[in-house]
């Protein structure tokens, strides 16, 4: 198989003219998304177009120190851009989120690149860097829904959680519905995305292995392999927070700290 075509910038410059469609939609309907999209297309081109000239440079360096802050970075964007989407105080949160998000990344890069893979260097920036920002991005999704799900359910149902504390259940049983709920509600969508996979769509691994010169039985093995990865990073991530969480969420009486939801509370 070929190489993948390449784009020139021109023609780069020439792909926003399909642009107009959708806007000229949001115009019509008055949706009032114009500008927020405008906004979101030109911050996305200025963000990719500053990590692709970092990732050259890290790229070539293949450095373990760089490799590793660079994620660094990308899990502490992700656990706030995590609290500020879910309505959670940082101030409660923030530290049990980002060590879930590390023990995550070391759990899954472990065994995908080093037992599975067996790469002999496992912080390779071209397998490290892509496949943790893949778990990652994937993790703060699905922790947003969770997380927000598990903590507004226990402040806005605390009757529940405080009856049956006091009819003589444990903490561990009494936080249980709201934790089944909460994992339920944010890893559905993926079970049945993952149930689909290849009926559907091609999965965008998947099409840029196969974009880029490789067989399609090569980039399957891989989609497979990242799916993998994917689903245990959420699940591994998304408990984590929860278990962690629940040690600043309580008080030492097993009380609901309120200020868990400070900032959305504020806002209404």
């Amino acid at each position: 198989m070929s190489a993948a075509q390449d784009i020139s910038w021109v023609n780069l410059a020439l792909s926003f003219i399909i642009l107009i469609v959708p806007l000229a939609g949001f115009w019509y309907y008055r949706v009032g998304l114009t500008r927020s999209t405008l906004i979101a297309v030109a911050r996305m081109v200025i963000q990719l177009s500053a990590v692709a000239i970092y990732l050259e440079f890290i790229f070539e360096q293949n450095n373990a120190i760089l490799n590793s802050a660079w994620v660094l970075i990308m899990i502490l964007v992700g656990v706030f851009t995590t609290l500020k989407r879910s309505g959670l105080n940082p101030k409660v949160l923030a530290i049990p989120l980002f060590i879930s998000g590390i023990t995550s990344i070391l759990i899954v890069d472990a065994f995908f690149l080093g037992f599975i893979i067996k790469l002999p260097y496992v912080f390779e920036s071209q397998y490290f860097i892509p496949i943790s920002g893949m778990i990652l991005g994937n993790a703060m999704n699905h922790n947003i829904v969770g997380l927000n799900a598990y903590f507004e359910g226990l402040v806005n149902n605390q009757n529940l959680y405080y009856f049956l504390l006091i009819n003589g259940e444990s903490k561990k049983t009494a936080i249980n519905p709201f934790i089944v709920r909460a994992i339920r509600k944010a890893l559905n969508p993926m079970i049945a995305n993952t149930s689909v996979m290849g009926l559907i769509s091609l999965p965008g691994m998947m099409t840029g292995q196969i974009l880029g010169g490789n067989s399609p039985s090569t980039a399957i093995r891989y989609q497979i392999m990242i799916m993998l990865a994917i689903f245990t990073g959420c699940s591994i991530n998304l408990m984590l927070s929860i278990i962690l969480g629940n040690r600043t969420a309580f008080d030492k009486m097993d009380r609901i700290t309120p200020a868990v939801l400070k900032r959305k509370l504020a806002k209404e």
